[in-house]
C-alpha cells in the first residue's frame, strides 16, 4: 500500500496531472482531449497518463489509433483515507489554540 501511496502522490503533485484527472472525471476522452486544454503535444500528455497509469489512476485503451482513458478512484481513495489519519491530529491542535485563544481573551477583559 505505501508504494502505491507514494505513487498517488507523485502523480497528484503536478498540477498538470491534477487537471486531467479532473477532466477524466467528467467521462473519458482521448489523449489529444487531454492535451488540448494545455496546448502539449500528444508526447507530452501521453507522457502524463503514463505516471497516472502507474499510479493506478487511469487506465487507457486502444480504440483503433486514438488511445482513450478513463478515471480509476481507488487510489484517491486510498490517499484519502491515509489523509484522513492526520485529521484528528489538527482538529487536536486547532482545538488546543481555540482554548488558548479564548483563555487570553478572558484574561484580556
Amino acid at each position: 500500500m505505501v508504494e502505491r501511496l507514494d505513487m498517488t502522490f507523485h502523480a497528484l503533485a503536478d498540477p498538470t496531472r491534477r487537471g486531467i484527472l479532473a477532466s477524466l472525471a467528467r467521462g473519458e476522452k482521448s489523449i489529444g482531449e487531454l492535451a488540448q486544454p494545455y496546448a502539449m503535444s500528444l508526447a507530452g500528455a501521453s507522457k502524463h497518463v503514463q505516471v497516472l497509469e502507474r499510479a493506478g489512476l487511469v487506465t487507457r485503451r486502444r480504440d483503433g489509433r486514438t488511445h482513450r482513458c478513463t478515471l480509476n478512484a481507488a487510489p484517491l481513495a486510498e490517499a484519502n483515507q491515509w489523509l484522513q489519519q492526520w485529521a484528528g491530529f489538527w482538529n487536536a491542535r486547532l482545538d488546543s489554540l481555540e482554548t488558548l485563544l479564548r483563555d487570553a481573551k478572558g484574561d484580556a477583559e
